[in-house]
């Protein structure tokens, strides 16, 4: 039904970013309750909460396939000489004027691949087919440079204001 998507963001102009922001999330289930706080507090920082059920689904989603299903089974490596361990997975939310984009990053190098919903019974499996149905578009790309992992993000129409 849905197949990955390997592109990038949207043509967006970063100049044109009203807001950004950021949270790491440790390696386990309770930062996906974390990663819905977060996203509760930023939206309506920037007051846009009517659009938090449908973002926040999509969020936890992401979330929850980023420790499901990117993260290493090994514990990760020992923390570096500051004594601080690099995030595993990190949750950015970026507004424009009339588009809102939650981004989801994870060490992971593998593709996310949907599944074929067939069962809607079934408690696990069905992530993307949920990012897909509650977003504008979604999408994924691989990280550049001397980062490895991907972004996996999501992207909502907004209403233009007034």
């Amino acid at each position: 039904m849905l197949e990955p998507l390997r592109q990038g963001l949207p043509p967006l102009d970063p100049t044109a970013v009203s807001n950004a922001a950021s949270c790491a999330l440790p390696a386990r289930y309770e930062a996906v309750r974390e990663a819905r706080q977060f996203t509760r507090r930023t939206l309506d920082q920037w007051e846009v909460g009517h659009r938090f059920d449908d973002v926040c689904l999509v969020v936890s989603e992401l979330v929850t396939n980023a420790l499901r299903h990117a993260l290493p089974a090994v514990p990760p490596r020992p923390p570096a000489q500051d004594g601080h361990q690099p995030p595993q997975v990190r949750l950015h939310l970026m507004r424009w004027t009339e588009r809102l984009v939650c981004a989801v990053r994870d060490p992971s190098n593998d593709s996310p691949v949907a599944r074929e919903a067939d069962d809607f019974s079934a408690e696990s499996g069905r992530g993307l087919f949920l990012v897909d149905s509650f977003c504008d578009s979604w999408g994924w790309h691989p990280l550049a440079g001397t980062l490895s992992g991907k972004v996996v993000w999501a992207m909502f129409r907004l209403q233009p204001a007034g």
